[in-house]
């Protein structure tokens, strides 16, 4: 088992989580959980979240047959960090991935072997483990290496910066690259990744339906680059919306080094690529109806931070904020408030709305919850199995944090509905604190700290108190 090839100190760990699962598992049937993560998804990028200019139906069917979130966070607002504060149960002041590192020739900063990763601990309540999509955790080979983090299955792109590409010369298939001979250097667009790795999950559902398994599906939709098939959902939108063609690089094999493809139709590809997103969840729902699992079966929508605009994107034309401050890259609302929505038939209440403050690091205490096992120590998350549920007396967290690394370094703390934001702080450790009332203030445009000396206090001291500084990741050294 992967997870017992840890240090001797988790491996301990391990096997006192694989005993109590026996223990617990022999009284009560795990569920099944589905983690469907969307890639630079905006808040108001689903009509359920009040997205006007196209639908998101199969989404949206998720939130009547389950709960939506108007208030969950992203672990921060960019993608390896954010995964990794969703996998470790860690804020971004204590996660070991803090930031998009790349490593050559394919991968990003590996995961230190020392993290205790949700889907190991998953394992030793014995759910089968799969990730299909994007990883970005550590390359192939190295101990971030999906399959040596509690992944038993994983069928995707490994580095997020090939990830760019939805034609990409190879996929990754454990730890065998699977070349996509079609595409040849990316002047051809002949197989679609996400259409492969969507079919790849698909019969990770059908092979592991007699068994708990837990599902990571780690979509790159509708991350830049703007390019889809030339299909009846693009023609949909074709001559929908205004468009201003987007001039990008010439299509070559490095996605870092040639940029984004060009596109004459970015707003229709745009649409296009969040309803074939849609689709794609629709497929998933089906496959479990079909396999007869719907009933034990927890589906969580999400996405990693808020919505981008590289490649000719543009949130402000389709409002993918939602109405929120910022996009991906930026601590305001609109770069980590997330759509979040968890569908669960008969355990959680259809169309219900929670406006729950919580965020990716919670999901290792509740998955941990719902197997049966114990939750490790030393995490930031707790469980939201009550909130879920609608059972009373759930835990509530006294603050979130979270940090970015890159742009002069940032910070930002809510607690209640205080929100602070930190901006440059890697020049200049104390710098002015910006603080905004949410409940009068969501799109935060009125800083009030002159007003509330106290609260800026209170506010830098969970900042100073959280953050700890890493070597790998440093943010307050030059």
């Amino acid at each position: 088992m992967t997870f017992l090839r840890k240090s001797a100190g988790v491996a301990l760990l391990g096997a006192a989580l694989l005993h109590t699962a026996v223990t617990v598992n022999a009284q009560k049937k795990q569920p099944n959980i589905i983690f469907i993560l969307a890639d630079d998804l905006g808040y108001g990028d689903l009509s359920s979240y009040g997205q006007q200019k196209f639908s998101t139906p199969h989404i949206d069917q998720l939130s009547k047959e389950g709960k939506r979130f108007t208030q969950f966070y992203a672990g921060t607002s960019v993608c390896a960090p954010s995964r990794c504060s969703f996998i470790s149960g860690k804020h971004t002041g204590h996660t070991f991935v803090r930031g998009n590192k790349e490593i050559r020739p394919e991968g990003q900063q590996p995961i230190a072997d020392s993290v205790v990763t949700l889907t190991e601990v998953l394992k030793t309540a014995g759910y089968k483990t799969g990730a299909f999509g994007k990883w970005g955790l550590g390359p192939v080979g190295s101990e971030g290496d999906p399959i040596k983090q509690g992944i038993d299955q994983f069928y995707g792109y490994n580095c997020q910066m090939e990830s760019h590409r939805y034609y990409p010369t190879h996929l990754w298939s454990n730890d065998d690259r699977v070349e996509l001979t079609a595409n040849g250097q990316l002047e051809h667009t002949a197989q679609y990744a996400p259409e492969i790795i969507q079919e790849q999950a698909l019969k990770f559902m059908e092979t592991n339906k007699n068994q708990p398994f837990f599902l990571y599906l780690a979509y790159t939709l509708p991350h830049a680059e703007l390019i889809a098939p030339e299909d009846s959902i693009l023609a949909r939108f074709k001559g929908t919306f205004p468009e201003k063609p987007y001039k990008g690089a010439i299509y070559g094999p490095e996605p870092k080094k040639n940029g984004y493809v060009s596109q004459e139709y970015p707003h229709a590809t745009f649409a296009a690529m969040v309803t074939r997103l849609d689709m794609y969840v629709g497929q998933v729902m089906a496959k479990l109806k079909e396999l007869g699992l719907d009933d034990n079966t927890l589906v969580i929508f999400t996405s990693d931070n808020g919505p981008h605009a590289e490649g000719g994107a543009d949130p402000a034309f389709f409002n993918s904020s939602g109405n929120l401050r910022g996009i991906k890259r930026d601590l305001y609302e609109g770069g980590i408030r997330v759509p979040f929505i968890a569908r669960w038939q008969g355990k959680i209440k259809a169309g219900s709305v929670s406006n729950y403050t919580g965020a990716f690091w919670d999901m290792m205490p509740t998955f941990a919850d719902l197997a049966g096992v114990k939750t490790p120590q030393h995490i930031d998350g707790i469980s939201i199995v009550r909130e879920l549920t609608g059972k009373k007396k759930q835990a509530q967290h006294p603050f979130l944090y979270w940090e970015f690394h890159e742009n002069g370094g940032r910070q930002a703390v809510r607690r209640g509905n205080w929100k602070a934001v930190k901006m440059n702080v890697t020049a200049n450790p104390a710098p002015g604190l910006e603080l905004y009332d949410l409940s009068v203030d969501p799109a935060e445009q009125h800083n009030v700290a002159a007003a509330n000396p106290e609260i800026v206090k209170q506010m830098q001291a969970i900042i100073d108190r959280e953050h700890v500084e890493s070597t790998i990741f440093p943010l307050l050294k030059k």
